[in-house]
């Protein structure tokens, strides 16, 4: 009986055939970034890292420990099979939502830039919104699969879940994670119901948008140096400036690495909101456009995993995470470059900062399980 149950199986996989190994360039595209983004990380803070500690490697260092910590993320989550997160993707969603409202209590929250955006445990400052913005994919994505044949209440519970999520992250106040949380829960309703309904909705969410940049008036000073930063060259517009300058003092390759002069003083949050324009002035054009490359060549590969996948949850779930990283990395480089006013967005895998990037590294681990969850099922 053993016998002929293995012959069944041994027939069974000749007619599957052997399971193509999982895609390298999922995950090496990601790492390569991150040693780039470790790279910049330690030369932009050479300078404070060696007056304060006597070592220019110090938050170089730092960055390197997250990275590790978040390859460890990665292994544990590839782990992790898709049915659970169709189970306990609304949990997830729920302590991160406790998560974002902690931060609102004194002595449990942390603030910067005047916004208390951290979460402090064990020492360690976490941002609960990068855990927010992944949750939200798999709620979305179960509703998407129960709801399919009802875009109309799908939708419903697309717009509580998305109201829900940006209320605290405005309490923060956060408008740059309330911006991106809209646009993932909205791009993940797109995906299988169309445009209609979000455009009707961004249409009036549009018109309520000014009154939020006028009732903040850091929001309206970076909303007017975003339209014209010449105006005030010495203060609203120095941020933007001295990043132009930056692309401008790196031209075509760079001024080297560790040389760049904008860092010193010029370039605030140069190895966070600003590092895309520290690598361009470090790196010139050719690196910042090989950043480029390789994110390209990243969403390429997340586009054919998506098209070979044919259940609907893990089409959302690739799909979702997908757009978590690429709206991020547009928001940056379009803040940056001054197509858009800056939300203070961290550019995925590059910039300095454990929560990002460790977040990142839980993305590609999700990724990687799809992948092999889809060709063992082939």
């Amino acid at each position: 009986m053993r016998l002929l149950e293995g012959a069944r199986a041994e027939s069974k996989m000749e007619e599957i055939g052997p399971a193509p190994r999982i895609d390298p360039l999922v995950w090496m595209v990601p790492l390569v970034l991150s040693s780039i983004g470790i790279l910049m990380v330690t030369s932009t803070t050479s300078p404070e890292s060696f007056d304060m500690t006597g070592t220019p490697f110090t938050t170089g260092i730092k960055q390197l420990k997250w990275l590790f910590i978040g390859l460890c993320a990665m292994l544990f989550i590839f782990k992790v099979p898709m049915r659970v997160w169709y189970r306990f993707g609304g949990a997830l969603w729920c302590m991160s939502f406790i998560m974002v409202i902690l931060t609102l209590i004194p002595g449990l929250g942390s603030s910067a830039g005047g916004a208390k955006r951290w979460l402090r445990v064990f020492g360690v400052s976490i941002q609960p919104s990068e855990i927010m913005t992944l949750a939200v994919v798999f709620v979305i994505a179960r509703l998407a699969v129960k709801n399919e044949m009802n875009p109309v209440r799908c939708f419903s519970g697309v717009l509580i879940l998305t109201m829900a999520s940006c209320l605290p992250l405005m309490l923060q106040p956060d408008l740059g994670s309330t911006i991106l949380t809209v646009l993932i829960c909205m791009g993940m309703y797109v995906e299988r119901f169309g445009w209609k309904l979000p455009l009707l909705t961004g249409a009036m969410g549009l018109m309520a948008l000014p009154p939020f940049i006028i009732y903040e008036p850091y929001r309206l000073r970076r909303f007017l140096a975003w339209f014209n930063p010449w105006h005030d060259p010495s203060d609203t517009g120095f941020q933007p400036i001295q990043g132009l300058i930056a692309f401008a003092n790196g031209r075509g390759w760079g001024s080297g690495l560790g040389h760049g002069f904008q860092k010193l003083n010029y370039l605030p949050a140069a190895e966070t909101d600003y590092i895309y324009a520290a690598l361009g002035e470090e790196l010139g054009l050719m690196g910042t456009l090989g950043v480029l490359l390789l994110c390209t060549l990243w969403i390429i590969r997340c586009r054919i995993l998506y098209n070979r996948v044919s259940e609907g949850f893990a089409t959302s779930i690739v799909w979702g995470v997908t757009i978590t990283v690429v709206l991020p990395m547009f928001i940056n480089i379009a803040g940056v470059t001054n197509l858009m006013p800056l939300t203070g967005m961290p550019l995925p895998f590059l910039s300095y900062g454990g929560s990002s990037l460790v977040m990142m590294w839980v993305r590609i681990g999700v990724m990687l399980r799809m992948h092999k969850e889809y060709y063992e099922a082939l």
